[in-house]
């Protein structure tokens, strides 16, 4: 199992992440809070969470290990995988989560594409009491781009969504807040498609 990796940043998307270590390029998936913190950096050290299957060895990163413990803990929970935590730690921040799970808000879990209400209940049923043990987390960076609406875009459609669809909410989101950034703009279309 991989603890973590530490090298160059070759190719850093919102989703996913190519990080140079001993001349190997490892393909990482990442969240959005994650990108948000190595936007604009040339090196980085990334904890990683590895998935083995029969068809695939997969990474997942994480800049902080906080981040990492709630992907953990997320991922433990029967009908969560690793797709779905990682697309709840895109639309909210560690600390919103851990907010919404202790304080039993079902309906900001059930904002978040592919969980529903029985899955936002067990979450919250099973998380809650773990939630108390795990440390508070910092505020994340947010850093200007200027291809925010083709970033944007492009980390939705990587999460599944339709192109068209995605588009018309990330134009409406860019033009109702010219200063968005690439994270705010996509949290917010997570949140209204």
């Amino acid at each position: 199992m991989y603890e973590y990796i530490r090298g160059n940043i070759t190719e850093l998307n919102p989703t996913n992440i190519i990080i140079e270590g001993n001349n190997i390029g490892y393909f990482v998936n990442i969240s959005l809070n994650t990108y948000s913190k190595l936007n604009g950096k040339k090196e980085a050290l990334i904890l990683i969470h590895q998935i083995v299957r029969e068809d695939a060895h997969i990474l997942y990163g994480f800049a902080d290990k906080n981040e990492r413990d709630l992907f953990r803990n997320l991922i433990s929970v029967n009908g969560v995988g690793a797709s779905i935590a990682i697309m709840m730690l895109s639309s909210l921040n560690s600390d919103e989560i851990v907010a919404a799970v202790t304080s039993e808000k079902v309906d900001v879990l059930k904002g978040i594409k592919g969980i529903g209400t029985k899955t936002a209940q067990r979450i919250i049923i099973d998380l809650k009491d773990k939630f108390g043990k795990l440390p508070e987390t910092g505020q994340f960076l947010y850093s200007p781009d200027n291809s925010i609406r083709i970033e944007s875009l492009s980390a939705l459609v990587m999460l599944g969504f339709a192109k068209k669809d995605a588009e018309k909410i990330v134009v409406k989101i860019v033009q109702e807040q010219p200063g968005a950034t690439v994270e705010s703009v996509i949290k917010q279309a997570l949140k209204r498609l």
